[in-house]
């Protein structure tokens, strides 16, 4: 049950215990892979799970991923090549014409919690630059943010350009931000919709391993 304490270390905030725990298994033998999954990213689904459900708060969340990354740089020496293999690779950034980071950086946060490389634009991207990016990176999902009504257009236009660049069967396109809903996410044709960071992870996960 070692990796369970290793889970609720991560849950619990307590970084000093993830790297005795973490250390521990490595030197007892344990899968690393079962480590890294069970151990440091089931938590960050957990952690996740209660932001979404408001049992937990921001601070909490950078905590525990400040936690869990602290044991996935113990882990990286021992992962190898397939070791450093990740879940997939997602490029996203605040649509053109808005300037909000905050919850495009904690998105950013718990993809790579969830096991994602993760290319992060930044803000006011525009869509030639989505594309570009996605085809450099041989991104796996493109992420498109929004936190004003005003570029809700800007959304739809950028899966247009990502359409008409004909990289649209090779890519998973996930919205998100306080204006969205499924029903606009649905209308626009994007593959999926994510009600908040803590949800993110989750649903880029079931976009690539489904």
């Amino acid at each position: 049950m070692s990796i369970e304490n290793i889970f609720q270390a991560v849950i619990g905030l307590d970084i000093d215990k993830v790297v005795s725990e973490v250390n521990g298994e490595i030197e007892a033998g344990t899968d690393v892979n079962a480590i890294l999954n069970d151990g440091l990213i089931k938590a960050m689904d957990v952690v996740g799970e209660r932001f979404s459900a408001g049992e937990t708060f921001v601070p909490e969340m950078l905590m525990s991923a400040h936690a869990m990354k602290t044991g996935v740089e113990l882990l990286k020496p021992h992962l190898a090549g397939e070791a450093e293999k990740k879940v997939g690779t997602i490029v996203i950034g605040t649509v053109h014409g808005d300037l909000h980071d905050i919850g495009k950086n904690l998105v950013c946060i718990m993809l790579e919690g969830a096991g994602f490389n993760v290319v992060d634009l930044g803000v006011d991207v525009t869509k030639e630059t989505f594309v570009e990016a996605a085809k450099e990176h041989n991104a796996d999902i493109i992420g498109l943010s929004t936190l004003l009504t005003t570029t809700m257009c800007v959304v739809e236009e950028t899966i247009d350009a990502i359409k008409d660049a004909g990289i649209r069967d090779d890519v998973k396109i996930l919205v998100g931000g306080a204006p969205l809903n499924q029903d606009f996410a649905d209308r626009i044709g994007a593959d999926a919709f994510a009600t908040d960071a803590g949800d993110a992870g989750k649903v880029a996960r079931e976009l690539v391993l489904h």
